[in-house]
């Protein structure tokens, strides 16, 4: 199980919303039917995995915390945030929206945005478990929409400071929520990893993704 404050979920929960039937037809674009609701660079690298053309287009969203809001809340509220806002722009085109949130004990752990802030936030992690809910929704302007919630537990190794310094010097990583990166020399500063698709740690899980793509008429490969 996964705590945050007296709140309980289970690790590697996939959580997936079935598909409503749309009050009117709808109409999607033949030569790019999917938007991606990000310009993060790791999610359209990990989206070009499945080879299916794809557009992205920035959200526009405001990512204000709300007071209270349990991690995996706030995860699927902004995924479906950031589908919703581009899908009411671009009609004819299914739209997918995701976001990460990570936390630790009662903390989320934001972008540390600065090398320093790096270093100072991977220290804190030494020998601690981080958690990781990463949503994804896919919409169109028609109604149709389907989620699904991946959780990710992260133990963390024991290291000292000078080994986070010597970390966040080789791969600056405080664009990344938690400060490191798994796809990289980050997977060394941890113990163990337990997930039900490793893309979701960084961002995009493909597996849950794969799923929906094939209910609404997008099969991979």
């Amino acid at each position: 199980m996964i705590e945050f404050g007296s709140h309980k979920v289970k690790a590697f929960l996939t959580m997936e919303s079935p598909l409503p039937r749309p009050e009117n037809p709808v109409v999607i674009s033949v030569s790019t039917p999917l938007i991606l609701a990000s310009t993060s660079r790791y999610r359209a690298e990990l989206l070009s995995r499945l080879r299916l053309p794809f557009d992205t287009e920035a959200p526009g969203v405001d990512e204000v915390e709300e007071p209270g809001e349990l991690p995996e809340s706030r995860a699927r509220r902004l995924a479906q945030a950031k589908a919703r806002a581009v899908a009411e722009r671009r009609p004819g085109h299914w739209v997918l929206g995701s976001d990460q949130v990570a936390f630790c004990d009662d903390e989320i752990l934001h972008k540390p945005g600065l090398p320093e802030a790096n270093v100072e936030q991977l220290a804190r992690l030494s020998g601690r478990e981080a958690h990781f809910a990463t949503a994804i929704t896919l919409t169109t302007a028609g109604g149709l929409e389907l989620s699904s919630l991946d959780m990710t537990v992260v133990r963390f190794r024991t290291f000292d400071l000078a080994t986070a310094q010597r970390y966040v010097a080789a791969e600056p990583a405080h664009d990344c929520a938690g400060g490191f990166k798994i796809e990289g020399l980050g997977i060394s500063l941890f113990e163990s990893v337990e997930t039900r698709d490793p893309t979701a740690l960084i961002g995009l899980p493909l597996i849950a993704l794969r799923r929906l793509l094939e209910q609404v008429g997008l099969p991979v490969p």
